[in-house]
């Protein structure tokens, strides 16, 4: 076998690693650190990117890796959904203020609309990031299955 058979086989063969998305508005900060801190072990073999300061937070309270962008309100947000558009991302946990208003609304609109438009998996409260990161849909292998329709 060559050299270049066998590691197309051994890519083939290992899974890929969850590129997840965390973003969290002030009053769920928290929130989203004791999810974190909760589910350490599923993100520990994940690809972390996060806003700022939501970023900051899981990383400290967690030790792991996480790939900063900006603070949503100065574009993070619409960093995440441009991510998004381009298929870079398996799961969206976006713990947001539903009683605040937010000076960046149109990105956040923006960013839940476009992952419902390119099938990517996004929470929006801890129940419901519970509920996707136990699926069985994310299988043995770790990774989420690709969706029938696309």
């Amino acid at each position: 076998m060559t050299p270049a058979l066998a590691a197309t086989i051994d890519a083939m063969e290992s899974p890929k690693p969850l590129r997840i998305a965390l973003i969290s508005h002030d009053p769920q900060k928290q929130a989203m650190r004791e999810w974190a801190v909760w589910n350490r072990g599923l993100l520990s073999r994940a690809r972390i990117c996060a806003t700022g300061h939501t970023g900051k937070i899981v990383a400290e309270a967690t030790g792991l890796e996480v790939r900063l962008l900006l603070p949503g309100p100065m574009g993070g947000d619409a960093q995440i959904a441009a991510m998004i558009a381009h298929k870079e991302l398996d799961l969206v946990v976006f713990f947001w203020d539903p009683l605040g208003t937010q000076p960046h609304a149109a990105d956040v609109r923006s960013l839940i609309r476009l992952a419902v438009l390119h099938d990517v998996a996004i929470a929006c409260n801890r129940r419901t990031a519970d509920l996707l990161v136990t699926s069985t849909m994310l299988g043995e292998t770790g990774g989420v299955p690709a969706s029938p329709i696309a």
